[in-house]
């Protein structure tokens, strides 16, 4: 199966770099279209359907974060951002907008075209649904809501990341290393407890429905339904 994808980037040795190696690394598997601007990287999402986006923040024009803005209003098609900006408050405002991962520079190709046919094969072999559901609780990635028994709840940017996660792999062991990376980047540097203590917060904000948040010794988290 050929995948095609669009990479928003505005740098020319980055673009050719990705598109070089991902050509090379698929055998032809993966097609890359590629725009310079944010409105050009608009332009052809209008234009064009694509299985996986790849998107930088700081763009001419149009910023990575309005496109996936305005994107997410009527299409969810997997995006990663690709971005200078290591600061906490950047990715978890990415997530909040509806992105699905998060690669800061500089990157390994190598990771980045893991994460990519990770990401391809998750959302082709499942239906992707504007709104998540597991029990008693139901989030909307898109529009940055959550409920519990069709009751809105607020949640806090980290605890709404890991509750998405870990909706996303339902039933699944999700370790800590993995949500810190997920949430904060390889390059956190502090004590991996400190999930704990935001799935503290998470239970208590979850009321009747924190008991789906389970707690499996030495390894993590999943999530269950009653």
């Amino acid at each position: 199966m050929v995948f095609k994808l669009l990479l928003v980037e505005d740098d020319a040795e980055i673009r050719e770099i990705i598109i070089d190696y991902f050509t090379e690394k698929s055998g032809g598997a993966l097609t890359i279209d590629a725009a310079e601007t944010g409105i050009e990287g608009q332009l052809k999402c209008i234009d064009n359907e694509y299985d996986l986006i790849l998107l930088d923040v700081m763009l001419p024009e149009a910023d990575g974060f309005t496109i996936c803005r305005e994107l997410r209003k009527r299409s969810d098609v997997p995006i990663i951002f690709i971005t200078a900006r290591h600061n906490e408050s950047d990715r978890l405002h990415g997530y909040k907008l509806g992105c699905d991962d998060y690669v800061t520079k500089p990157f390994s190709l190598a990771e980045l075209y893991a994460k990519v046919n990770a990401l391809l094969k998750r959302s082709k072999g499942m239906i992707r649904r504007g709104v998540m559901t597991a029990g008693k609780i139901k989030l909307d990635p898109y529009r940055y809501t959550t409920y519990i028994n069709d009751e809105e709840i607020i949640l806090a940017p980290i605890e709404f990341a890991i509750l998405k996660i870990l909706m996303e792999n339902q039933g699944k062991v999700v370790g800590r290393d993995s949500l810190i990376i997920r949430i904060w980047g390889y390059d956190f540097d502090g004590n991996d407890r400190v999930i704990d203590n935001h799935v503290k917060k998470l239970r208590q904000a979850l009321g009747g429905a924190s008991t789906q948040v389970r707690t499996v010794f030495k390894k993590g988290y999943k999530l269950e339904v009653d």
